[in-house]
């Protein structure tokens, strides 16, 4: 497909990540969402006559042209929702952008990740928390996103730098700058070490509204997340807030009950939205991520349970040939949406066909 109408279906007003699914759905693809007639365009629930009219006069064509002209002049990459590069994990969210810009090596399918988020007034307390965490790990390999912010976020990124970790900043602005300024060298030595993504384009301010759109990409990028220090309003606690509603893991370090960046984390542990961990040995136990990789063993043939229906025929199947896998894994083989595959691996679960880890991973008992 062309990329100047992927690009011109992201610029439309009043038209977000939601109903440009749903155009897609309806016109099959961008460019056909372009070729389309009022009266096939105002069919579609939800699109009203102002987008109509945007679509069909083909103004965002020129701007999407001149973005094309831009990232490939700098070295960016444009994912649309479809390719195989796109983020799995946030593939599967239903408000993940249908578009992203990209500029770095790193690989945004790896097996592990992690988002590292908290307060931008970081005490010692939070930083030694995070220089720990981040160190302790090192050998698994670990992919660390955040959201290049003061405080906790920077301090996550350096460090994973340090620990030649793979490191994602996700920006609430285009690529054609940086911000905060101050973040310029290491932003620079992210793109080695990993990169930085974005759903803006270029020429977009980092402004107050564009970091709650910037932290639902942090919760859905990432198998985890976790709150080192927060108080009990911010943008941590939105990223957290969101990762819950993706079915996603939460995790907060406690702190002292009388400390303003520890109330937010305390919050999320009271009200049983975020996992109580203390160091790296309780996330890898959640995760399940505490057993080392060993030589795979010849897989024994075995009888198909008879009771099994023909959803669960397939679950059983993915998982007798992958052991054991997350639930995200399970959705994205099977392109099953994860309210349907929960229903069905609770039902599995009930008839002691599997058995649920830590981490939301499933395997065969």
């Amino acid at each position: 497909m062309n990329k100047i109408e992927q690009i011109a279906l992201t610029k439309i007003k009043g038209i977000g990540p939601k109903l440009s699914r749903l155009l897609l759905a309806y016109c099959g693809n961008a460019e056909s969402v372009f070729s389309s007639s009022k009266k096939q365009l105002l069919s579609i629930p939800g699109i009203g006559p102002a987008s109509v009219d945007s679509i069909l006069s083909r103004s965002y064509l020129k701007e999407a042209e001149d973005e094309l002209n831009f990232v490939e002049k700098h070295g960016i990459q444009v994912l649309w929702i479809e390719d195989d590069n796109y983020p799995q994990r946030l593939r599967h969210c239903e408000d993940a952008p249908i578009l992203l810009y990209y500029k770095g090596e790193g690989n945004l399918n790896p097996q592990k990740v992690v988002s590292i988020v908290g307060t931008r007034n970081a005490t010692s307390y939070g930083k030694r928390i995070c220089e720990e965490l981040v160190h302790d790990l090192k050998d698994l390999g670990i992919q660390v996103v955040s959201g290049l912010a003061y405080g906790i976020d920077i301090h996550a990124h350096r460090l994973a730098v340090k620990n030649d970790l793979s490191t994602i900043g996700i920006l609430g602005h285009g690529l054609d700058r940086i911000y905060p300024a101050a973040h310029r060298e290491i932003a620079s030595r992210m793109i080695q070490h990993g990169g930085l993504l974005t759903e803006f384009p270029s020429g977009t301010n980092p402004d107050k509204q564009n970091f709650p759109m910037r932290n639902r990409i942090i919760a859905g990028l990432s198998d985890v997340t976790i709150v080192i220090e927060a108080a009990i309003k911010g943008g941590a606690l939105i990223t957290a807030e969101i990762a819950n509603t993706y079915n996603r893991d939460v995790c907060a370090f406690p702190g002292r009950i009388d400390q303003e960046y520890s109330a937010g984390c305390n919050y999320l542990i009271k009200t049983n939205r975020a996992h109580l961990i203390r160091h790296a040995a309780d996330l890898c136990y959640l995760m399940n991520w505490e057993r080392t990789e060993a030589v795979q063993q010849v897989k024994q043939l075995t009888i198909l349970p008879a009771n099994l229906s023909k959803d669960e025929q397939k679950v059983y199947n993915f998982l007798k040939e992958h052991e054991q896998a997350t639930i995200d894994a399970i959705a994205l083989h099977l392109d099953w949406p994860q309210s349907k595959l929960a229903i069905i691996l609770l039902e599995m679960e009930i008839n002691n066909h599997l058995l649920s880890l830590p981490g939301k991973v499933y395997k065969l008992i």
